[in-house]
């Protein structure tokens, strides 16, 4: 017998790990997964945007995107990339990838550049342009680490929950 040729590839695997993620995700209107891999191809972490540990995120003004800045999610979720993170007390993440299926906003690239991440592999940049954004890429290029878009290979990933 030989061995099964339509299997998923690393890239696939991963990215998946990151859109599964995502779905834990409360926010009505972003989800956002993230998955950090050792060079050996070993997840190292994983984290979704949320309410940071005990954090009762079920009042209402917790998810509202617009309004004074303390009455929305923007002073308190805490991004995927930075949950993955946070997410590891013990591993050193210096040379490791950054699968998430959103770029890293400038915040998240501060710690991206600080722990050592060497590589990011995104799904979608729809802020691309912002000011966010361009800080993001500038920070990203001066520590020289590579990002690149997720490049879909043609077959769907189904899950039944």
């Amino acid at each position: 017998m030989e061995k099964r040729e339509d299997y998923i590839d690393w890239e696939q695997y991963f990215m998946g790990i990151a859109l599964i993620a995502a779905q834990r995700s409360k926010d009505p209107s972003s989800q956002v997964g993230a998955c950090i891999v050792s060079g050996d191809n070993i997840i190292l972490s994983t984290g979704y945007n949320g309410a940071p540990k005990g954090f009762d995120d079920n009042i209402d003004m917790f998810w509202k995107r617009e309004g004074p800045f303390l009455e929305t999610k923007y002073a308190y979720v805490v991004h995927a990339e930075l949950n993955a993170i946070l997410n590891i007390y013990y591993k050193d993440l210096r040379g490791s990838r950054l699968y998430t299926t959103l770029f890293p906003c400038n915040e998240c690239a501060k710690a991206i550049v600080q722990v050592g991440i060497k590589n990011i592999i995104y799904y979608d940049d729809k802020y691309n342009g912002t000011d966010i954004d361009i800080a993001a890429k500038r920070m990203l290029d001066g520590y020289g680490i590579v990002y690149q878009k997720y490049e879909e290979k043609g077959k769907t990933l189904m899950l039944k929950l």
